[in-house]
């Protein structure tokens, strides 16, 4: 039971409980306070995400106040919100490339000879940077194409598909200094940094 949740409404609250699924939601709320407590691992690669989540965060609550609250919602916010979420999901992918959390396929690094890791963490890498590198190509011809404004307010959507080409060729850059710091590791470090990921899901 985590500790700094030894308050009285706590255990008041789960009187009506059994043991064991006291626990499961003691276990549960420890899980979120530890991870919710550790920012430890925010580098200077993730300020631009939490700088657009907290934007994304503002319209939304501003959206949801004006529409529910004073029932007269406000117009632009749908469509920004909804830029800044597309935003969100690029920019962000910097982070988990940095922190190597998207998904892989664990059971290469437990049933594969170990001869095989390297490379085949190598070339995992390698794909990754090309992906991002030409997903950021891409975006920069969409936004040359792209002419038309948004609709609530009078800037260019090419500003969006810009912010995309640069996040991309970021995870790009991180994802090759990715490349470089695996060739320089043993099979062993390799399995044991992959290991920790699948445990701790981070």
């Amino acid at each position: 039971m985590p500790d700094s949740l030894g308050c009285r409404a706590y255990f008041d609250w789960g009187q009506g409980m059994d043991r064991s699924e006291f626990d499961r939601v003691g276990a549960i709320v420890g899980d979120l306070e530890e991870i919710t407590d550790d920012i430890s691992d925010v580098k200077v690669w993730d300020i631009p995400a939490l700088f657009i989540f907290a934007c994304l965060f503002a319209i939304v609550a501003l959206q949801f106040f004006t529409r529910y609250v004073l029932n007269d919602s406000l117009g632009w916010t749908e469509e920004i919100a909804r830029y800044f979420l597309i935003m969100l999901g690029f920019v962000g992918g910097v982070t988990c490339v940095r922190r190597g959390s998207h998904i892989f396929l664990e059971f290469a690094y437990r049933y594969f000879p170990q001869t095989l890791l390297k490379p085949i963490s190598g070339f995992v890498d390698l794909l990754s940077t090309a992906f991002w590198g030409y997903a950021g190509i891409l975006a920069i011809e969409l936004a040359q194409k792209t002419r038309s404004n948004m609709v609530s307010i009078d800037l260019p959507k090419s500003a969006l598909y810009y912010v995309v080409s640069a996040a991309c060729f970021c995870a790009a850059a991180v994802a090759l200094w990715h490349l470089i710091v695996t060739l320089r590791k043993s099979p062993e470090q390799i399995i044991q940094e992959k290991r920790d990921l699948s445990t701790t899901g981070v």
